[in-house]
């Protein structure tokens, strides 16, 4: 794993107040977390920085889509992407970064990494059914289609007639009270 050094804030060299950082996302930036779930990636980051005396707050927030293959058909889409993530970094002690939304850094740091959360946020937004959207409005045509409708059951329209004997007397439990 790369250290990602274009995505560390170096805190210490700015003024109090706003900023705001932009970074462009692709597969390579997945990959060097050995993560290759995605063929393609194209998604824009936005990080809003607000700087105190005493705590740092920080914003970041992400648009754009991820090629991945359909649950389905196995057929490659672009899933639209978008998430947001608030982190807020206190000085303390020691390094704990246990809070999903809190962390807190040594008292000399003077720059943070924000590629780990970047990375959690992206994965977390996509969602973990991906269905292609030409298979749920109908206009996907592809043999795994073709075959998964070839080996629907097949329903019946006698659900009563068809019923076990053995479940019978269960049946009657419910209505003997």
């Amino acid at each position: 794993m790369t250290t990602h050094k274009e995505f560390t804030i170096p805190f210490s060299g700015l003024k109090e107040g706003a900023h705001s950082f932009e970074y462009q996302i692709n597969n390579s930036f997945f990959e060097s977390f050995e993560y290759y779930e995605f063929n393609e990636a194209d998604i824009s980051i936005k990080v809003h920085f607000n700087k105190t005396s005493t705590v740092m707050e920080l914003e970041m927030e992400a648009q754009g889509t991820v090629n991945v293959a359909c649950d389905l058909t196995n057929e490659p889409f672009d899933q639209e992407v978008s998430g947001s993530l608030p982190l807020v970094v206190k000085f303390g002690e020691v390094y704990n970064d246990e809070d999903d939304e809190i962390l807190v850094i040594p008292h000399g740091e003077h720059q943070i990494n924000i590629a780990q959360y970047i990375y959690e946020m992206l994965v977390l937004a996509v969602p973990q059914k991906r269905i292609h959207p030409g298979v749920e409005d109908g206009t996907l045509k592809s043999e795994a289609l073709k075959k998964l409708e070839e080996l629907q059951p097949k329903e019946s329209n006698n659900n009563d007639n068809n019923t076990d004997p053995r479940w019978d007397a269960l049946k009657n439990l419910l209505t003997d009270k």
